[in-house]
């Protein structure tokens, strides 16, 4: 996979002297960090000798193992040090004792979406990088130290358009011609009740259209879960509005949707959105995350405030009542994400973080 990929030992195991960027992860749950550095690290690998380092992370990525930390406190092959490029606390941690307490030959990156205050200790913390990025200008309106914006963004050729038939609402097999969803896992901090309370009222009024929920309720968000369901059975809309929990490949959905919902609460950054218009899809999200920045409004799609359910079915209601909206908003999104989201662009606005930090290092 790559360059880096290339120049594996014989063994078959990465020969660390090659690698210049760690990529860590450090937490076994998926998450929207996850999803990045998934997607990201087999397109740096192209051109640069990265590796990814941690739990939960596929095969297929170039990847240290937890035995080869030691080979770390060496500098790598062509380069003054390697960067660890951090993405939460216990990853800035960890390449901190290894930079500090171990005296191995790092310098410390850290990327932020975080859209709140910054507790102490993550200040504390983020004050000792090497170097900080933020996922957007709002979160970057919360650090107190020097960084830059680099925005993520979606791999358009994984995420495209409708191409044949499986890519179409009717291949679903689902009650109507248009087809509205909200991904992700159910909970209140998504927003999911927002979404279904909107089909509840909604869908009586507009018989061609169906609604979807992709997506888990792990066991604490069961209840809550339980209880959404509960509405759309009372409100006689069991066969229309459709909890089909997670699926094997979400990308087929966001092409099949005329409309997708993001109606987070909060979020960090939101890939999302960006998914869903690469797409072709229009996009009504609210102003949680990065999702302002991301969309715009009525020419891709429409952003609310967050947590207001009235403002959130206003905003759905047109695209209902005209379907060709969607259609042209759509079409709008994927030019959209294509000349200001490709991921091609985040990871070479990284790859200038990572030479700057090489070049100030000579």
């Amino acid at each position: 996979m790559g360059a880096l990929a290339g120049r594996a030992s014989a063994a078959g195991h990465l020969d660390v002297r090659n690698v210049e960027v760690v990529a860590p992860n450090l937490k076994r749950r998926l998450s929207g960090v996850t999803s990045t550095i998934i997607q990201l690290i087999p397109l740096q690998a192209q051109d640069l000798g990265i590796a990814s380092f941690g739990l939960g992370l596929p095969p297929s990525l170039p990847k240290m193992r937890w035995w080869q930390l030691p080979a770390l406190l060496r500098r790598p092959a062509g380069k003054p040090f390697r960067i660890w490029h951090a993405r939460r606390n216990v990853e800035m941690v960890a390449g901190l004792i290894l930079r500090d307490v171990f005296r191995a030959p790092l310098r410390i990156l850290f990327t932020s979406a975080a859209q709140r205050h910054h507790k102490p200790f993550t200040r504390f913390l983020i004050r000792r990088m090497d170097a900080v990025v933020a996922t957007s200008t709002r979160s970057g309106s919360f650090l107190e130290v020097p960084h830059r914006v680099i925005m993520h963004g979606v791999d358009t050729e994984r995420f495209h358009p409708p191409q044949n038939a499986d890519d179409l609402w009717a291949a679903t097999g689902l009650p109507g011609r248009y087809g509205i969803g909200c991904f992700g896992r159910i909970r209140h901090q998504k927003g999911t009740d927002l979404f279904v309370d909107a089909m509840i009222e909604l869908l009586p009024r507009y018989p061609d259209w169906t609604a979807v929920v992709l997506g888990r309720a792990t066991a604490e968000h069961r209840a809550f879960a339980e209880e959404l369901e509960r509405r759309v059975r009372e409100a006689g809309l069991s066969d229309r509005i459709r909890f089909l929990g997670e699926v094997p490949d979400v990308r087929p959905w966001y092409r099949r949707l005329s409309l997708y919902v993001a109606p987070s609460r909060n979020e960090g950054f939101g890939l999302t959105p960006l998914e869903a218009m690469a797409s072709e899809t229009a996009v009504v999200a609210s102003d949680a995350g990065a999702y302002a920045e991301l969309v715009v409004g009525g020419e891709t799609g429409m952003v609310v405030p967050a947590d207001d359910g009235p403002v959130l079915v206003s905003a759905i209601e047109p695209y209902l009542a005209d379907p060709a909206l969607a259609e042209r908003q759509g079409t709008a999104g994927r030019a959209h994400v294509v000349n200001r989201f490709a991921l091609a662009s985040e990871a070479a606005a990284l790859r200038e973080v990572y030479e700057s930090l090489w070049r100030k290092g000579r």
